[in-house]
């Protein structure tokens, strides 16, 4: 499928060019006046020396643009107003019947792609504040991979460090079944918490647990035994919860903090060699150039302590070398909080010093915000704790359940419960997507599972509608290939101009990763469409014209299915 404004910058940009004699932007954008304008001409005057009008006068004899557009005018001081050719907007939707990419070719060069998401700590339940990363990692999986690219899931657990000497301890007091038996049934916060409890209180089994840590750091055969249980259970719990929320991590992306520790010292070592690393209060540190703290000193990156023990820098330094050594990614993701956009900055820019990170390789922070209140504070219980994930969704499926019973009380219990998944589970990824990334939002049921508004039961109630045309017209989709459409009203050429920037927000959402965007133009096509459908008659129409609206109908309900699909969001067929 041809990108609208990508042929007319190519078209434009080649014409402007022949004119000035150098390479000019085209400055295009949608308008109201046209399909699409061109503003360029306007800012040449000094180059050029001639009025902007007669400059894009030549401008549009150069670009021969008859096969595309039915009017090309210059208006006011120099713009150039461009509408499409029916028959050519006709052109390009028929390419995109039968074709279950909707005309989207894949990306022209496709590259091997990490993507950093997610990363629980083990025996320790999954809770709001990893709800952001979850949802935006698992967007960018789906949306890379449907592109082409190669996409590594890296589910970097924390799994490792001082805490599970005290773990290993309490597992050992309470024995090994019934420790087992808690982790199994998801109680691992509680867990958790009597291991602290006891470590805070009690100085014997303080004691224990500080040699334990030992044991675990030296390789000690029992103490990784019951480490790995820990873990392992711990795994099983992190799968339950991806499995209701609906993202593609699996248990081969596991990669937590222990598996890079057989290249910790060979980190260190190779910083030494390239002269990177300086001694500061007897540990080992690299200091990236441009960071201070709050007194102006330069900011470090302990990479090797003062007790012999390995700082996290090193760990993710040993990360990041992996993925470019040993995985070849050119794209590094890391879809983490704003917080920590200094620290991944630093172990970018050490990467950078090393030569591990060189172009065409890039690392990328995919920084979020945070999940508020509604007192606009982080979001918390009443009783003060962090929301645990799975009550979170379990709770919108509930309620998405009555608001599905009262809409639609004909759907049998089944029925009604895939559709009640779909839109809570649906709801609250939708809330977080369709908000920019780097912003924090408010979580609110009620406005999230609205079928009014921006949100994801209003598109998937969209798509159903669309689906129940075709139902009532006894027509089975998707509609196989067809030769010509007709699109002469003004809500189908709009309809079309909608349809046919699907790609160009794919585009710029694979690249930027605000998934906002994505979720807006999808907003904007369900209303470009109900207009559509208000205005132009589809079961009523007859031969061609009822045959071309309902190819329109039919591109828009695949379009919104793949759009919410690429955002991990289903969209069931009747709600």
């Amino acid at each position: 499928m041809a990108n609208l404004e990508e042929l007319l910058h190519q078209r434009l940009a080649s014409a402007f060019e022949a004119v000035v004699g150098a390479p000019v932007d085209p400055v295009i954008r949608r308008s109201q006046h046209a399909h699409f304008q061109s503003d360029a001409a306007l800012s040449l005057v000094r180059r050029v020396g001639d009025n902007p009008r007669e400059i894009a006068g030549r401008v549009v004899e150069a670009a021969q643009l008859g096969d595309l557009c039915s009017s090309v005018e210059i208006s006011g001081p120099g713009f150039i107003n461009l509408t499409f050719a029916d028959d050519f907007l006709a052109r390009l939707l028929v390419d995109m019947v039968g074709d279950e990419r909707l005309g989207l070719s894949q990306a022209k060069a496709p590259e091997t792609i990490t993507i950093d998401y997610s990363a629980p700590n083990a025996a320790k339940e999954m809770h709001v504040g990893h709800l952001r990363s979850t949802i935006i990692g698992d967007a960018a999986v789906r949306l890379l991979e449907w592109q082409g690219h190669t996409v590594i899931r890296q589910n970097h657990i924390g799994e490792w460090g001082t805490p599970f000497g005290m773990l290993v301890e309490h597992l050992l007091d309470i024995g090994e079944s019934e420790a087992a038996h808690e982790l199994s049934v998801g109680d691992l916060n509680g867990f958790y918490k009597a291991a602290r409890v006891k470590f805070d209180a009690d100085e014997t089994f303080k004691d224990r647990a500080r040699k334990r840590v030992v044991l675990l750091q030296s390789g000690d055969e029992t103490t990784l035994r019951l480490w790995k249980t820990l873990v392992d259970e711990s795994k099983k719990y992190f799968m339950t919860v991806y499995s209701m929320l609906g993202v593609r991590l699996a248990e081969e992306d596991f990669f937590g903090e222990s598996y890079y520790n057989d290249q910790l010292r060979s980190v260190v070592d190779e910083l030494d060699e390239l002269e990177l690393l300086r001694e500061s209060e007897g540990a080992q540190c690299v200091f990236p150039e441009g960071y201070t703290n709050r007194n102006g000193d330069p900011l470090p990156i302990i990479v090797k302590k003062g007790d012999g023990g390995f700082g996290y820098g090193a760990t993710d330094l040993a990360t990041i070398r992996h993925r470019r050594r040993n995985l070849h990614a050119t794209r590094l993701l890391y879809v983490v909080g704003l917080p920590q956009r200094q620290h991944l900055e630093m172990i970018y820019d050490v990467a950078r010093d090393a030569g591990w990170v060189v172009p065409p390789a890039r690392a990328e922070h995919v920084g979020h915000g945070s999940i508020l209140g509604d007192d606009g504070k982080m979001l918390r219980t009443r009783a003060g704790h962090s929301v645990k994930l799975v009550d979170l969704l379990e709770e919108a499926v509930v309620r998405a359940a009555g608001v599905i019973a009262a809409k639609n009380p004909e759907l049998d219990e089944d029925a009604r419960a895939a559709v009640a998944r779909a839109v809570g589970i649906g709801a609250v990824k939708y809330a977080d997507l369709s908000t920019d990334r780097t912003k924090d939002y408010v979580f609110d049921y009620d406005r999230m599972l609205s079928f009014e508004g921006n949100t994801a039961p209003y598109l998937q109630y969209a798509r159903a509608r669309i689906c129940s045309i075709f139902r009532r017209a006894s027509v089975e989709t998707p509609l196989p290939g067809v030769d010509k459409l007709v699109v002469a009203e003004p809500a189908e050429r709009a309809l079309a101009l909608e349809l046919l920037a699907f790609g160009s927000a794919v585009a710029e959402v694979s690249e930027s990763l605000e998934f906002h965007k994505l979720a807006n133009y999808l907003y904007g096509l369900a209303a470009v469409f109900t207009s559509f459908y208000e205005k132009c008659p589809v079961l009523r129409a007859e031969g061609d014209v009822k045959q071309s609206r309902l190819v329109l109908c039919d591109i828009t309900a695949r379009t919104l299915e793949l759009g919410l699909g690429l955002l991990g969001i289903e969209a069931p067929d009747r709600m």
